[in-house]
């Protein structure tokens, strides 16, 4: 299975569905990801100190 990337688009409707309270689960369900993939995009671009989804911060 080849690897693609989260689009630009993807990650401003990942902020979108988290900040409606949609958990990691629904969000990757929603994108058509696997919920891992959703899983490590939240972790690795979110902010310390409120620990909010950035999606500034991957692009």
């Amino acid at each position: 299975m080849a690897y693609i990337q989260i689009t630009s688009k993807e990650r401003y409707t990942i902020a979108a569905l988290k900040r409606e309270g949609f958990n990691q689960s629904e969000i990757a369900r929603h994108l058509g990801r696997h919920r891992s993939s959703v899983s490590r995009e939240i972790t690795r671009n979110s902010c310390r100190p409120d620990g909010a989804y950035r999606p500034t911060k991957a692009d």
